[in-house]
């Protein structure tokens, strides 16, 4: 059984988490879910859903780390600390995943520079500018690049969360979590339905 770590801060985005957190647990066979932060305790997202987590020096890091997006990130790209830890945890991931704004932390540990990345579209210029040595890619929906996968905006973690599942376990596998969930899985990477939107701005 391989552990899922999903790293939360403070203000992170709630469908971000629990989207991924949904089709991993639907295999329960395969996937134990950990919840951690960097000092543990109750941490509490941007929608004020709190979640009980254990310290990341508890973790065992070799399995798939998960990070979200949200408005939490404006102050961790400034964290040294906190990005310390992350680049160690990342270093030591079988499979590093990003969600939305999740990609700017990423970026900011010098892990993906040269490789190709996205991000949610509504902060998409915030996020370039926190590592402009990253490729970032407009339009996409998910990216994998390595053993790094980094999402756009919010639900688009499902997304990238079933890719990875097919990449794993084959595409019926995929197909048959989002049918049971009843979600309709955008499956093709490059489709972005979200890019050049004239309402886009810096939100999340």
């Amino acid at each position: 059984m391989q552990k899922v770590n999903f790293l939360v801060f403070d203000n992170f985005e709630t469908l971000d988490l629990f989207g991924v957190v949904e089709i991993f647990g639907r295999l329960k066979e395969t996937y134990e879910l950990t919840f951690v932060s960097l000092k543990g305790g109750v941490v509490t997202s941007s929608q004020q859903t709190p979640i009980v987590t254990e310290p990341i020096s508890t973790l065992d890091p070799s399995g798939i780390l998960v990070v979200p997006g949200g408005l939490g990130t404006r102050k961790l790209v400034l964290d040294m600390q906190w990005l310390a830890h992350l680049k160690e945890l990342s270093v030591q991931a079988a499979y590093v995943l990003t969600i939305c704004t999740g990609s700017a932390l990423l970026a900011k540990t010098g892990l993906i520079d040269g490789k190709q990345a996205t991000s949610n579209k509504r902060a998409f210029d915030w996020v370039m500018s926190t590592n402009q040595a990253v490729k970032w890619q407009r339009k996409a929906r998910w990216v994998v690049a390595d053993k790094y996968y980094t999402s756009s905006g919010v639900s688009a973690g499902m997304d990238m969360a079933l890719g990875f599942i097919a990449d794993q376990h084959g595409k019926a596998c995929a197909q048959k979590i989002a049918y049971d969930i009843e979600y309709v899985w955008n499956d093709c990477p490059d489709e972005d339905f979200f890019v050049g939107n004239k309402e886009e701005n810096d939100e999340k």
